[in-house]
């Protein structure tokens, strides 16, 4: 997408300097701060620390830091240990883990002289395979959109509710949940997108800072917010991404996301999650017992980053000195709660029959839940 007229991925590789840089998203919206990814602790502390975020970005710069691995030393041994350093740096996207499985299937049965080359490549074909099931969930997506807008009167915007950041930040390009949108606003159909806050971290400014820059209409409100809109008539559709999604549609995405899904249901609004077919977790059918959720630092409760009048960024306190905090940062929505899943390959129902429609090349190895 692009920034102040210039295209960004959120990571792409500098081929004259051998290096992966990133958008550094801790910045965001405030700062539009790119940075290079040098060392296995560089790539480690940016997806722990939230520099690179979202499931499909994750996996991406996990397979990019398996390239730097091997750079440093092809050893079989080393092809697990940064496996294993990576894989320890976030526990719920299963992205991570699909694109370290993905890396090690690949190097270890060459010899350790091809393994920094094919790595690299390798890291390539994953970015560049992840704009393209995103450009494809868009396209479906929009097809969801202009039927909605075919019932609207000349003029009247399709209204759309947006959960955390599934926009292109937090995939190499298009994102998943505003892919949709941003095809749809390039055909020209009216859109006005309600976009939640997402505490903590805020990430809905990530998304409007998005929607903002490719000039897609919208309005930032509370998470509390959307059942109040919902009721009233003014969402049309509900659109999230996801972090891992079982064979069974369950999906786990960011904490809150269970909760529109239920005000959804209540009030008859259409319940869409964006799912790109490498954040299927085959191995998982039941989403509540079985997925890992993350307790992420309790200073994301209890502070907020901002900006001042003069524009200086900084982090405030929101709870009273000595209050405890918790901070699960996933929930899961049941499949019974969702519409409808929208692939790179389709849109199906959030089931195992339907996943299984789309995806038989891989649904046939399910198996017993693992988690």
């Amino acid at each position: 997408m692009k920034v102040d007229g210039t295209h960004y991925r959120s990571l792409w590789w500098n081929a004259e300097v051998a290096v992966l840089e990133i958008i550094d998203q801790r910045a965001l919206p405030y700062q539009f701060v790119t940075q290079p990814v040098e060392t296995m602790a560089d790539f480690a502390a940016a997806i722990a620390e939230m520099r690179v975020r979202g499931a499909p970005l994750i996996g991406a710069t996990a397979a990019y830091g398996m390239a730097r691995a091997m750079a440093d030393d092809p050893s079989n041994a080393n092809v697990q240990a940064a496996y294993d350093h990576l894989y320890a740096t976030r526990p719920t996207a299963v992205n991570l883990r699909w694109a370290l499985d993905r890396c090690r299937a690949v190097l270890l049965p060459m010899g350790p002289s091809d393994r920094a080359r094919a790595a690299l490549e390798l890291a390539h074909a994953i970015a560049d395979e992840d704009v393209e099931i995103n450009r494809q969930i868009g396209l479906h997506g929009l097809d969801l959109i202009r039927e909605i807008a075919a019932t609207k009167a000349p003029g009247e915007p399709v209204r759309l509710l947006t959960h955390c950041n599934a926009g292109w930040l937090a995939t190499v390009d298009w994102g998943t949940a505003t892919s949709p949108i941003y095809h749809a606003h390039d055909a020209g159909i009216p859109l006005h997108v309600w976009v939640d806050e997402t505490r903590p971290r805020n990430q809905g400014a990530l998304t409007a800072w998005e929607l903002g820059s490719h000039g897609v209409p919208h309005s930032y409100v509370t998470d509390n917010a959307g059942g109040h809109l919902m009721q009233h008539g003014l969402v049309d559709m509900v659109i999230t991404g996801t972090d891992r999604t079982t064979r069974t549609g369950d999906v786990c995405n960011k904490i809150g996301t269970y909760l529109k899904a239920l005000a959804a249901w209540d009030n008859g609004v259409p319940f869409y999650v964006a799912l790109p077919s490498p954040t299927i977790d085959w191995t998982v059918s039941d989403g509540v017992a079985s997925i890992p959720i993350e307790e992420r630092d309790p200073r994301e409760v209890s502070h907020i980053q901002g900006t001042t009048e003069d524009g200086t960024i900084g982090l405030v306190q929101v709870t009273p000195q000595g209050t405890g905090t918790g901070n699960p940062a996933f929930d899961v929505t049941p499949s019974r709660l969702v519409t409808g899943l929208i692939t790179e390959r389709g849109v199906c129902a959030a089931s195992a029959e339907g996943l299984a429609t789309l995806f038989p090349d891989q649904a046939g190895g399910a198996h017993a839940d693992a988690g």
